[in-house]
């Protein structure tokens, strides 16, 4: 599973269900995650590729500590740009998560939820 630290307004607004994306650069350090989590050859990352690609779980977590705030959400990735209101910057091109359930929240890392 992979996991990501993202910040508190972007966390809150996710588990609201205001946000529905969640963006990264597209640099290397991503591009040889989220090849890994997909099990694709980072060579072959690419926008056909990720049309292609399947849902898979990504662990949020609102800092860095062991007990912080965190969520489990099933996501796909696709390439483009990002919306302004979401945080992304206006003509940018991002790897976007696309979070289409949350599975699992907890405010403490300690206990939460499971959606069936």
């Amino acid at each position: 599973m992979l996991a990501l630290t993202i910040k508190r307004k972007w966390f809150n607004m996710i588990l609201s269900g205001e946000k529905k994306e969640e963006y990264r650069d597209i640099k290397d350090y991503y591009k040889s995650r989220f090849s890994k989590v997909l099990g694709m050859d980072p060579n072959w990352l690419t926008d056909f590729a990720l049309q292609k690609s399947s849902q898979f779980e990504v662990k949020f977590n609102n800092g860095y500590s062991k007990d912080c705030p965190s969520f489990i959400a099933d996501c796909s990735l696709s390439v483009g740009e990002g919306k302004e209101e979401w945080g992304a910057e206006k003509g940018k091109c991002y790897y976007i998560l696309h979070i289409k359930k949350i599975r699992w929240k907890s405010t403490d890392n300690s206990g939460g939820y499971l959606d069936e």
